[in-house]
């Protein structure tokens, strides 16, 4: 069997949803931005794409109409160049990523540009019409279990206190911060115009910097936060993703092409894995999906140097780092969802992006992408450093 190499790893910097500078811009545009960045430094000539695949958890309104397509129409693609978009709910950025791959693994494709968007602003959660179905709902309701809820049932469950999930949350914020300022995010944001409406007007603002990490925030502050989800609860907003915008894009191309035609590789995919967990504690799903990505990579947890986690609550994302006995200094090293927010479709293509330029910087060898997904699922890809020297 062939390999995947990616040949670029893009994302914008994630907005605060609702209320960030990226509030007001479209998703197709925001999208586009990214898709005209990973395809320009990858150095690939724009017709050599054989695909777009494009992630997104709520494929509607602005997000809606094949949203692949019309960003890469306004990115300027040639329109030979066909576009798809997908959806694995929070995992759906990294399913974008497994799918060209596949293709490319097949031997139907070549080249891919994959990624993903999310508009939490535009786009309310559950979709502009909530429906969920009502046979289902009768027989397993527990297919809709809130996010919140799951959460809170996964701390009570196993145990994981309030205490260590605001010292969690708070170290996100810290690595974070200190990622921002060390300017560790550099190589892998593109700079973004975005649309925004102030004092009666529209303006456009040049934007690269993630706007949710806190460096104010303390432990006595999480502490005094209650919870929305469950009276007297113990997951809170400070222990919660934020709602975010942001999109992310790679280009994929078969690994012996793009040697032989000597383009730089910044990283090669190894393995791409997805299980199916109960719905009501879907944040368990990293400590299942993570083993067997590992495994199927030919691997043991004790080769991997690194791990981007989604911190879609602190509680599973804490209990999953427990399980699987994880080094927490290999964990999320520059901050995660907490502080850094989570754009559901975006999500599993920024968290690429930043394992793969992290992984280029720090020297090290193999990493892991991985999330819990709403309904009950948990993703996992395995990517190695070409670059290594270990």
């Amino acid at each position: 069997m062939g390999e995947v190499a990616v040949l670029s790893a893009v994302r914008s910097a994630i907005g605060r949803g609702g209320r960030g500078t990226l509030k007001d811009t479209r998703p197709d545009d925001l999208l586009a931005t990214v898709l005209r960045a990973a395809v320009a430094r990858a150095g690939l000539p724009p017709e050599r794409l054989d695909d777009v695949v494009i992630g997104t958890a709520m494929p509607e309104a602005e997000q809606g109409m094949n949203v692949a397509r019309i960003a890469a129409m306004a990115a300027g693609l040639p329109d030979s160049v066909p576009a798809l978009t997908v959806n694995r709910f929070c995992a759906s950025g990294l399913q974008s990523i497994a799918q060209g791959a596949a293709s490319i693994l097949a031997g139907w494709q070549t080249a891919v540009l994959a990624g993903g968007v999310e508009s939490m602003s535009q786009i309310a959660m559950g979709g502009q019409k909530p429906s969920p179905n009502p046979g289902l709902m009768a027989n397993r309701p527990d297919a809709y279990t809130p996010m919140g809820i799951t959460a809170e049932l996964v701390a009570s469950r196993y145990g994981i206190s309030r205490a260590d999930q605001d010292a969690f949350s708070l170290a996100s914020h810290q690595r974070a911060v200190a990622a921002i300022a060390a300017g560790r995010f550099k190589d892998e944001i593109t700079e973004v115009q975005a649309r925004v409406f102030r004092d009666g007007k529209w303006a456009e603002v040049s934007f690269d910097t993630d706007e949710g990490p806190r460096a104010d925030t303390t432990l006595e502050a999480l502490g005094k936060l209650k919870s929305p989800f469950k009276e007297g609860g113990s997951v809170t907003a400070g222990s919660s993703s934020q709602v975010s915008d942001g999109a992310a894009a790679v280009v994929l191309m078969d690994h012996a092409k793009a040697k032989a035609e000597n383009r730089p590789v910044l990283g090669v995919l190894r393995a791409y894995q997805v299980v199916g967990v109960p719905p009501e504690i879907m944040g368990v799903g990293p400590r299942f999906a993570i083993p067997k990505a590992v495994e199927a990579a030919g691997l043991s947890l004790a080769d991997i140097d690194l791990f981007e986690i989604n911190e879609a609550f602190a509680s599973q994302a804490l209990w999953c780092v427990r399980e699987l006995g994880l080094d927490p200094a290999k964990v999320n090293p520059s901050g995660g969802a907490i502080a850094l927010g989570h754009p559901l479709g975006c999500t599993g293509a920024r968290l690429t992006a930043t394992l793969l330029h992290a992984l280029r910087r720090s020297g090290a060898r193999f990493g892991v992408v991985s999330m819990c997904i709403g309904g009950g699922m948990g993703a996992a890809a395995v990517f190695e450093n070409p670059a290594s020297t270990r």
